[in-house]
């Protein structure tokens, strides 16, 4: 009797434990889907992210980087571009913030698919609960931890063809022990202990090399069983996508079937159930995992097309809705309008990184010149119209009160260092990257929108001049519209038969200086640099002598020591 009772406490403990272990989970699903409710637009508190962790994001456009124009390295560095799409990862799967990503770095040279999209977020953000069931679908497939699915798809490349030849013949062993019982027990038994050794000896080699890859089956995994869950929960503006995941998940119907012997979570564990205990005496005998495992393999390798797919197609779902949440959480943001030319509108412009920015509006048929003095917003500005146009034609969102414009090829040229790795100065690091806009120039597709941030500044006063004006008309063509930020106010008279001149200023107070950060049409009439070293405490005989130098620069031609 004293055994039996030990034995109902010890299962009525095991129960609890599984009990309190589901009831946990539901508690957590359950305050999940409250705060998604409740927290419409609201990022989730997270760590800052690594560069690591931004390497392995960007791995699905790295893959798919070669079709298409893509935005370039310089350029996507040049706009803070890691920042942006950081405020607006409203993601919960590594398909999705992957694929949002390359949405980023990937404008749409054409119209065809933006209206399609724009319906797509506008259902999320007016059907709340369909949203939340999706948003919970997306979760449960999760992230993919260190690496990126792409990274273990390729290292599962690296395995080289496997066969389970051997694992067969390690079972044939064991079954042709057992028969020679049938003539000699002592001789069967012999057999039988030497290749059950030998089978769990050549397990535990082989199963320290499969494990690493297991994760990509996990994943993959996850991927069907929520496309299976979606497909319980339609929705009209995605029957397409849906019908192509069900094709997709119907065709790896052998990946999933007996997965459980491997994907086990318990497996090769120390969970203490005994079940799992004996399955996992039954794996380093027979070695049915291993099997398994290369089945699955060759599955995966057979349908990498349609795994591709399926996570191109629920990366770019859940980057829909992410949009949407993102909309949510802008105080002011438009839908662009697109229209033919090279002519750029921007009503009330703003950086979405920056709290409580300045507003700026901007109407240009042609390129538009910058001056003003350092850290009066020229800068600033020309980022705010890029990621306007970027946005625009990425995410079809602008943080603007109102924005038009054709679709173009957007690059840049701004925050450039030196090469120490190859050795480039400043200057050939700068020409380079001036050379990269003027070759786009040359290719066929839509405008080039480019903009550039002190053209040449690592060269002398003269050749500087000489070469930015040429340089910049090169850029001010029907194929070109540029935005280019400037010191030498010489260039805005060279250069005003082909650009709109615009500038920024300060007004220089007893000891301060204070910028207000609005556009002015015109250019930069006021000289502030001098005046700032006083600002900054330099001692009056310099700066008096400074202004003498430049006065008698400005009514001679020539410097006067």
């Amino acid at each position: 009797m004293e055994y039996i009772v030990l034995v109902l406490t010890i299962f009525a403990i095991l129960a609890l434990i599984m009990l309190k272990g589901w009831y946990d989970e539901r508690k957590r699903k359950a305050d999940f889907v409250k705060w998604l409710r409740e927290n419409y637009g609201t990022l989730r508190e997270r760590e800052e992210y690594r560069p690591e962790e931004m390497e392995k994001i960007a791995r699905y456009y790295r893959v798919h980087e070669a079709e298409g124009f893509h935005i370039d390295d310089i350029t996507w560095n040049d706009l803070g571009m890691d920042k942006v799409f950081q405020r607006m990862n409203h993601t919960y799967s590594a398909a999705g913030e992957e694929y949002l990503y390359y949405m980023l770095r990937t404008p749409v040279q054409d119209t065809g698919q933006v209206e399609t999209m724009e319906r797509q977020i506008q259902y999320f953000s007016a059907n709340g609960e369909k949203r939340v069931e999706y948003q919970t679908l997306f979760a449960q497939i999760g992230k993919t931890g260190k690496y990126s699915i792409y990274d273990y798809l390729h290292y599962l490349g690296l395995l080289g063809e496997r066969s389970s030849l051997k694992h067969y013949l390690g079972d044939l062993a064991i079954v042709a022990a057992l028969l020679l019982m049938f003539g000699s027990v002592q001789v069967g038994i012999l057999a039988l202990t030497g290749a059950i050794c030998y089978n769990m000896i050549a397990y535990f080699k082989e199963k320290g090399e499969i494990d690493p890859y297991i994760t990509s089956f996990g994943y993959i995994f996850r991927l069907l069983e929520n496309v299976r869950e979606m497909e319980k929960l339609p929705v009209p503006v995605f029957a397409e996508e849906l019908a192509e995941l069900t094709y997709c998940r119907k065709k790896m119907s052998k990946f999933k079937s007996g997965s459980y012997i491997l994907m086990s979570p318990a497996r090769m564990g120390s969970s203490g159930n005994p079940l799992e205990m004996l399955l996992d005496y039954v794996r380093m005998v027979f070695h049915v995992d291993l099997i398994k495992f290369n089945n699955m393999l060759a599955e995966v390798r057979n349908n990498s097309a349609g795994i591709d797919r399926m996570i191109t197609i629920l990366g770019y779902m859940e980057s829909v809705i992410a949009i949407g949440c993102y909309r949510a959480s802008m105080d002011t943001w438009c839908l662009p309008q697109f229209g033919a030319g090279n002519g750029l509108k921007i009503e009330e412009g703003y950086h979405p990184l920056i709290d409580h920015p300045v507003k700026n509006s901007i109407m240009t048929q042609r390129g538009a010149l910058l001056t003003g003095s350092n850290a009066s917003g020229k800068s600033t500005f020309l980022k705010t119209v890029a990621i306007n146009a970027l946005m625009a034609q990425t995410v079809h969102t602008c943080p603007a009160k109102s924005y038009s414009g054709g679709l173009y090829r957007i690059l840049s040229s701004m925050a450039l260092k030196d090469d120490l790795e190859s050795g480039d100065s400043y200057y050939i690091v700068e020409i380079k990257s001036l050379k990269r806009i003027l070759n786009q120039l040359e290719k066929e597709g839509n405008p080039v929108l480019c903009f550039v941030d002190e053209v040449l500044r690592g060269t002398n006063t003269v050749e500087r001049i000489a070469a930015s004006t040429q340089i910049l008309k090169s850029l001010a063509g029907k194929k070109a519209l540029c935005f280019a930020a400037t010191h030498d106010i010489e260039l805005t008279h060279l250069l005003e038969p082909y650009y709109n001149n615009y500038h920024f200023e300060e007004e220089i107070q007893e000891k301060d200086v204070a910028f207000n950060y609005q556009l002015k049409k015109g250019r930069a009439t006021t000289r502030n640099a001098i005046k700032l070293l006083g600002v900054m405490g330099y001692e009056d005989n310099i700066i008096k002598e400074a202004e003498r130098l430049a006065e008698g620069f400005l009514e001679s031609g020539s410097w006067m020591g």
